[in-house]
């Protein structure tokens, strides 16, 4: 069950086999100079990176998103916890009648029990998959939302690379004043906090 709700890992993967966010602006090239690997000046090229883990771990939406799918994970568990084990004590049960029933009886009792499990497994099978496609459109969503904004942004500043920088990836070495994660966090948050409460306005007018 917990592969369903793998959030965490799932955009983990996503963003760092990714590595980068690739923004490039061929019309417009930047005066401004860079630093290369060897400490010498690169004309017109401009790049900052943003930390992914600490993105996602700062992020409102994401934990507010992780929150709710483990949540929904936790809430299934208990009820198939529960339903497996009415229908255990059912099987228990009918064990201890069997002898007491006539052959008729007893096979329909059994045919009875078999539906049951078959049916309770259809509906963990099927809730399961609902919790995965869910927890894959949150993973669109989170994706979405951050590449969005970090367009927003380099359209002010005008950046050629903002690279993706993730712990075991393909960056070995940044420079800590190229790295813009906290303004990516605060502008994430702050739309984040501004669709919630357009949200809460909406329902509330539809009250």
């Amino acid at each position: 069950m917990n592969n369903n709700t793998s959030l965490i890992w799932n955009i983990v993967l996503t963003l760092a086999v990714a590595v980068l966010f690739f923004l490039h602006f061929s019309s417009k090239p930047s005066a401004d100079a860079g630093v290369a690997a060897d400490g010498n000046v690169v004309p017109g090229r401009r790049t900052v990176y943003v930390q992914v883990d600490s993105l996602l771990k700062n992020y409102d939406f994401f934990k507010d998103t992780r929150k709710e799918l483990e949540n929904k994970n936790f809430q299934l568990e208990n009820e198939l916890n529960t339903k497996g084990r009415s229908l255990q004590n059912e099987v228990a049960f009918f064990q201890q009648k069997a002898q007491t029933m006539t052959p008729e009886q007893a096979r329909s009792t059994e045919a009875q029990l078999m539906k049951k499990q078959q049916d309770l497994v259809a509906y963990r099978d099927q809730s399961a998959q609902a919790l995965g496609m869910e927890e894959a459109k949150k993973n669109e969503e989170l994706y979405k939302n951050i590449r969005s904004y970090i367009d927003k942004y380099n359209k002010e500043n005008g950046y050629e690379y903002v690279l993706g920088y993730s712990l075991g990836g393909g960056i070995l070495f940044a420079n800590p004043s190229l790295d813009v994660t906290q303004k990516i966090i605060d502008g994430l948050n702050k739309e984040y906090k501004g669709s919630n409460k357009s949200a809460a306005a909406d329902s509330t007018k539809k009250k």
